[in-house]
């Protein structure tokens, strides 16, 4: 993936953290918890190394 990707969800990643602490409907912060789990993951995913047994 390149690096623009990576800085998109990184961006995601800040956005949905700043939503979270101003946002107060449950189903709302439920959702935007849901994305910031997500794109937490993806980025997790793109920093580890690829096996190489695969």
């Amino acid at each position: 993936m390149n690096t623009s990707a990576r800085t998109i969800m990184e961006l995601n990643i800040k956005h949905y953290r700043g939503l979270l602490k101003t946002e107060t409907d449950a189903s709302k912060r439920q959702v935007i918890s849901k994305l910031l789990s997500r794109e937490e993951a993806r980025l997790a995913e793109l920093q580890t190394p690829p096996n190489k047994d695969r």
